[in-house]
C-alpha cells in the first residue's frame, strides 16, 4: 500500500477551489438519531486526499484497492461556509482526518465509494449572549420532533476548502420531507418510507438536510418555486410567505440578477432559529408566525442566496456579506417606509454606545457577530459604508457595480477587494483609499460644526463660510460632507470634501441663510454627539462599569433582588450592586439603574422626564404618546447621565414578579429606545420609543427662525411591486369591456357570458359557492323598468369564516353596463357600444384579484361574500335583491363601484380606500371607522 503523504498535502494546496462531486444514499431513523451513508465520490483527478468527518462515523471503503487510514483524531471542529456565528466559541464536537490511497495494483481512481454511519444527536445550547440574540444552537440533531444536519455536523466529508456539488437520495420514514439545497428531482412515496432525491449543480460549501414531518406549499414565481414547508397545516400562513417570496425574488432580481437556485423555501424549525441556506431559510415556529418577520428578517435570508450563499464570503479576508445584506434587506426595507434616516441614526448611535477603543477592530478583520460591539462593526459600519459608496455614485452606479461584482464571483468566494474591483471597472475610478480607509481602519470620525456665518457679496448673492473640525483621536478621515443650507426660498444640500481634522468651506447662494446643518440624514459612518440622539438602551448595554441601584431595605428574594441577580448573572464583572441611601449622588464614571419607585433617585428620574414633555404620575407615567398605569405593567426609562455623556441613568419599575425572566431576557432586543412598558408575566410590549432630540452641535442658526426645514425626500434603492397583479387585473377588464360583450347590457347573453366568467374566476380562486343550489349565482327573473320578465342572476362566492356568531362582510361591485345604451345613452353615442371599462369592468377586476389573493392567505373569523351585482344601471336592482334577501344578515359592504356603493340603510358603506379598516372587519372586531 502507497503512503505518499506530499502528493497528499500537495493536493491540498491545489484543491483549495477544485470541486468534488458526492452521490450520497442516505438512510435515516429518526427514532433512534441513526444515520447510515453511502457515498459516491468524484474528485477532480485521481490522488490520495485527506477529508474531515465527524468522529462518530468510522468510514470504509466499497471500492476495491481503495484504503482509509487515521492521520489524526479529536480535531476541533470549526465552522464551514456561512456558519461562523459562534466562531469565537470552541466546538464540542469532534472530528478524525482520513486519508485515501490506492493499493498498488489499483490504478487510482476519480470516483470511489465509501460508507460509514452512527448517531448524530448533539445537545442544545444557547448561543452566547450578545445582546440581539437568544438561539439555541446544535451542530448536529436527528431526533422524532426533527432532523438538523449541516456543515458543522461534519456528515459529509469535507475535502479541504474544496466547493461540492452532489446528488442526495433520502431515504425517511412515511409521512416525512426532507429539505435540502438545489432542486428536489425525485419524490416517491414507498409503502413503509419517503424517497426524496435533491440535486444541487452549484457549487456548495456544504450540504444541509433538514426534515420532520412536513405540510408542503409551493407557488410557481416566474422560474422559481417558492415553496414552504410547516410542521403544523397551514395554508394561509403558507401563502403568505409563497407571495411575499414572489415579491423579494422579482425586485432582487431586477437590481442583481437572476436568482441562483431553482427554488426559494422556508422551512420551519423544531427550535427557534434564524438561518439563511442557499435556496432556502430554516426560521423557529414563533418567528415565522411574528407578522413583522415577512418584511424584516424573511427578505434578508432570502438576500443571502446572492451574498453568502452564492457569492461566498472569503473569511480570512474579512466577512462583507453581513453588512451589504442588511443594508440591502433591512436598511432598503426602511428606506422603502421612508424610515432610512431613522435606521442609519439607530446604527450610528449602536455604534457610538457599543464600540471604544478597546474592543473596535477594522472591518476586514470581522467574521461574524458574537456580542454587541462586533455587531455594531461588521454590521452596522459595514452597511453605512455601502450607503457612503452609493451616495458618491449614486444609485445606478451602484446597482451596476454590485451587478457585475455578482456576475464576475458566483459560486466563488470573494473579499472586499473583489467588490472594490467591480466598482473600479464600472466607475473607472481607483477607489483603494475609500476601501482601505473603510476596511483597515478602526475608529470613526467625530464632527463639529465650530461655525457658521453668512455675509451678503456685491453681486447680491450671499456667503456661507463655515468651519467644520474632526475630533476624533488620531489622522482625519476623507469624507464627502453633506452640508443643507435652509433660507427662506428652501433648503439647498451641497458636498463638501473635508480631508483634514479642521477646515473652512464657503458656499455661495442665492438667499440669504437661516441656519445650517450638517449630514442631518446621516449618511456618514461617524461616531454621534450624545446631543444629536436619544439615550438609548445600548448606552447601558455598552458600559463598561454599571451601577445597579436598590431601594433601602430590599430583602433577599424580593423582586428587585431577584432582577438584579438575574441581570448581573452573566458579567457579574462589570456590574456593582448597591442600595439607593449608600451615595449621595450619581458616580460620574458609571451607568446607573435604578429600581423602583420606592427608590430615593426616582425622584430625579421624575423630574428629568419632563424635560421630554414626559411625567411621572402618581397612579400612571405620560410616556409622548401614551399613558400606561404603574400598577401591574413593566417600566424602563434611559435619561442622559447628568455629568457624563458616555454613561446614562435607567430607571427599572417592576409590576409583576413573574415577569423577570421575560424583562432579562427581551430588554436586550430594545436597545435603540428611550422607554419601554410592559404586561403580563411573558411579558407583552404596549409601549416603546425614543425621546425627541432637544439639540444638536451640527445645527447652526445663523439667525433666529422658526423656518420648518424640508430635507430632500429620497427614492428607495427599489421597490416592491405590489401583490396584485396589474397584468392580471388588465386582462379581467380587457376581456369585461371588449367588443365581444357589447357592452354587458342588462338581459343580454353577452352578460350571462360576463357572469359565467366570474363564476369561474370565483372557481379558480378557491371561493366556495354561495348562490342557489350550491352554485356560484343567485337567479330571478324580474320586471326592470320597461323590460319584462328579466333573467338576473348575481354571482356570489365566499371565504368561509370560523366563528358563526360573527355577521358576514360583503366585497361587491357590479358587472352590467349600458349594452348599446340601455336604460342610458352617453349623448351622441346612440346605438354603440358603451364599454364600460371603468363603470364597472375595473370594480369586477379588483374584487376578483381580492378574491384570489384573500383566498389563500386570510383565514378570517367572520365570513366574507364576493358580490358581482347585475342591474345596477336599472336602479341597483341586483344590490336590492341580495339585501332583501338576506335582511339582517350582513355586518359590512366594502363596495368597489366608481361611482357608488351598496344601496341599504342597514349596511355600513365603505369604500375601496378604508382597507386600512379591513383587518377590524374580518377579524371579528365590531369597531369600524372611516
Amino acid at each position: 500500500m502507497r503512503r505518499l503523504f506530499a502528493p497528499i498535502f500537495l493536493f491540498l494546496v491545489t484543491a483549495l477551489q477544485a470541486q468534488i462531486h458526492h452521490h450520497l444514499d442516505v438512510n435515516i431513523d429518526p427514532a433512534t438519531s441513526t444515520i447510515k451513508v453511502v457515498d459516491e465520490i468524484t474528485l477532480p483527478e485521481g490522488k490520495e486526499i485527506s477529508f474531515l468527518l465527524n468522529a462518530d462515523f468510522v468510514p470504509k471503503p466499497l471500492t476495491k484497492g481503495l484504503s482509509i487510514n487515521k492521520i489524526a483524531t479529536n480535531q476541533e471542529a470549526k465552522d464551514i461556509g456561512m456558519d461562523h456565528d459562534q466562531a469565537d466559541t470552541p466546538s464540542k464536537l469532534r472530528l478524525t482526518e482520513w486519508y485515501i490511497a490506492w493499493q498498488d495494483r489499483y490504478p487510482a481512481a476519480k470516483t470511489f465509494r465509501i460508507e460509514y454511519s452512527g448517531k448524530v444527536n448533539s445537545p442544545m445550547e444557547q448561543s452566547e449572549n450578545n445582546y440581539q440574540r437568544g438561539f439555541s444552537e446544535s451542530p448536529g440533531i436527528i431526533s422524532p420532533k426533527g432532523i438538523y444536519l449541516a456543515g458543522s455536523t461534519y456528515w459529509v466529508p469535507i475535502f479541504g476548502d474544496a466547493m461540492m456539488t452532489y446528488v442526495m437520495d433520502v431515504h425517511l420514514p412515511k409521512g416525512w420531507k426532507s429539505v435540502s439545497q438545489g432542486a428536489r428531482t425525485k419524490e416517491e412515496n414507498k409503502l413503509a418510507f419517503q424517497l426524496d432525491q435533491w440535486t444541487c449543480t452549484k457549487p456548495q460549501e456544504e450540504v444541509f438536510l433538514i426534515g420532520a414531518q412536513f405540510s408542503e406549499y409551493s407557488f410557481d414565481a416566474g422560474n422559481v418555486k417558492a415553496m414552504a414547508f410547516l410542521r403544523t397545516p397551514d395554508e394561509g400562513l403558507a401563502n403568505k410567505y409563497l407571495e411575499t417570496t414572489a415579491q423579494y425574488l422579482e425586485m432582487y432580481r431586477g437590481i442583481l440578477g437572476l436568482y441562483p437556485y431553482s427554488k426559494f423555501a422556508l422551512v420551519e424549525n423544531f427550535w427557534e432559529t434564524g438561518y439563511g441556506m442557499p435556496s432556502f431559510t430554516l426560521l423557529g415556529e414563533k418567528i415565522i408566525r411574528f407578522p413583522f418577520i415577512l418584511h424584516s428578517s424573511y427578505p434578508h435570508e432570502l438576500l443571502h442566496n446572492w451574498w453568502g450563499n452564492s457569492v461566498y464570503v472569503d473569511f480570512e479576508k474579512g466577512n462583507w456579506c453581513e453588512g451589504l445584506t442588511a443594508y440591502m434587506a433591512d436598511h432598503l426595507i426602511k428606506e422603502q417606509r421612508g424610515k432610512g434616516e431613522d435606521y442609519r441614526r439607530s446604527t450610528l448611535q449602536k455604534f457610538t454606545d457599543l464600540v471604544n477603543p478597546k474592543n473596535d477592530f477594522p472591518l476586514v478583520d470581522f467574521r461574524s457577530r458574537h456580542d454587541g460591539p462586533s455587531e455594531a462593526i461588521g454590521y452596522g459600519k459595514s452597511l453605512m459604508m455601502w450607503h457612503m459608496l452609493r451616495r458618491k455614485f449614486g444609485d445606478d452606479v451602484f446597482i451596476k457595480s454590485m451587478q457585475k461584482f455578482y456576475r464576475s464571483n458566483k459560486y466563488k468566494r470573494a473579499s472586499f477587494d473583489d467588490i472594490r474591483l467591480a466598482f473600479e471597472a464600472v466607475t473607472e475610478q481607483d477607489l483603494k483609499p475609500f476601501f482601505n480607509q473603510w476596511t483597515l481602519r478602526k475608529g470613526a470620525p467625530k464632527l463639529v460644526l465650530e461655525k457658521a456665518y453668512a455675509s451678503k457679496s456685491p453681486d447680491g448673492n450671499y456667503k456661507l463660510e463655515i468651519i467644520l473640525y474632526q475630533r476624533q483621536d488620531g489622522p482625519a478621515f476623507d469624507l464627502d460632507v453633506p452640508i443643507v443650507v435652509v433660507t427662506e426660498k428652501g433648503s439647498f444640500e451641497f458636498i463638501q470634501r473635508m480631508t483634514s481634522k479642521g477646515e473652512k468651506f464657503n458656499i455661495s447662494i442665492a438667499s440669504e441663510p437661516q441656519k445650517v446643518l450638517v449630514d442631518p440624514k446621516f449618511d456618514l459612518f461617524r461616531t454621534l454627539d450624545a446631543k444629536e440622539v436619544s439615550p438609548a438602551l445600548t448606552k447601558a448595554y455598552g458600559s463598561p462599569k454599571t451601577l445597579i441601584l436598590l431601594p433601602k431595605g430590599t430583602k433577599e428574594g424580593s423582586v428587585y433582588d431577584v432582577f438584579a441577580k438575574a441581570w448581573v448573572k452573566d458579567e457579574p464583572s462589570h456590574f456593582e450592586i448597591m442600595y439607593d441611601n449608600d451615595i449621595l449622588k450619581y458616580p460620574y464614571g458609571k451607568s446607573v439603574w435604578v429600581l423602583g419607585y420606592e427608590n430615593k433617585f426616582a425622584k430625579k428620574v421624575a423630574k428629568f422626564m419632563q424635560i421630554y414633555g414626559a411625567k411621572m404620575g402618581q397612579d400612571s407615567i405620560a410616556f409622548l404618546d401614551k399613558t400606561v398605569a404603574k400598577k401591574g405593567n413593566d417600566i424602563v426609562l434611559t435619561l442622559p447621565h447628568p455629568k457624563n455623556d458616555k454613561a446614562v441613568v435607567v430607571f427599572l419599575a417592576i409590576g409583576d414578579e413573574a415577569a423577570i425572566p421575560g424583562i432579562v431576557r427581551k430588554i436586550p432586543h430594545y436597545g435603540k429606545y428611550s422607554y419601554l412598558a410592559f404586561e403580563g408575566a411573558e411579558p407583552t410590549n404596549i409601549a416603546k420609543g425614543q425621546w425627541p432630540v432637544i439639540s444638536s452641535p451640527l445645527i447652526k442658526n445663523i439667525k433666529p427662525n422658526t423656518l420648518a426645514v424640508k430635507l430632500e425626500k429620497r427614492k428607495a434603492l427599489a421597490y416592491l411591486e405590489p401583490v396584485f397583479s396589474s397584468k392580471n387585473m388588465m386582462a379581467d377588464i380587457n376581456y369585461l369591456a371588449s367588443a365581444k360583450l357589447k357592452g354587458r347590457g342588462l338581459g343580454t347573453p353577452e352578460l350571462d357570458e360576463a357572469a359565467q366568467y366570474i363564476a369561474n374566476s370565483f372557481a379558480q380562486a378557491g371561493l366556495q359557492p354561495a348562490g342557489d343550489n350550491n352554485s356560484f349565482f343567485q337567479s330571478w327573473t324580474a320586471d326592470v323598468k320597461d323590460k319584462k320578465s328579466v333573467k338576473m342572476k348575481n354571482v356570489i362566492g365566499m371565504i368561509p369564516g370560523s366563528d358563526d356568531k360573527l355577521k358576514p362582510v360583503v366585497i361587491s361591485a357590479h358587472y352590467d353596463h349600458l349594452g348599446l345604451g340601455w336604460p342610458d345613452v352617453h349623448k351622441g353615442d346612440q346605438h354603440k357600444i358603451h364599454f364600460g371599462a371603468d363603470d364597472n369592468a375595473s370594480g369586477v377586476a379588483v374584487m376578483l384579484e381580492l378574491a384570489k389573493r384573500m383566498s389563500k392567505t386570510v383565514k378570517p373569523k367572520r365570513t366574507i361574500i364576493f358580490v358581482a351585482f347585475t342591474g345596477e344601471e336599472a336602479g341597483l336592482v341586483g344590490a336590492k335583491h341580495f339585501v332583501e334577501a338576506g335582511k339582517e344578515k350582513y355586518f359590512a359592504n366594502i363596495n368597489l363601484d366608481t361611482e357608488g356603493s351598496l344601496f341599504d340603510q342597514k349596511l355600513i358603506i365603505l369604500n375601496a380606500n378604508t382597507a386600512k379598516e379591513w383587518k377590524f372587519i374580518f377579524m371579528g372586531t365590531d369597531y369600524v371607522t372611516g
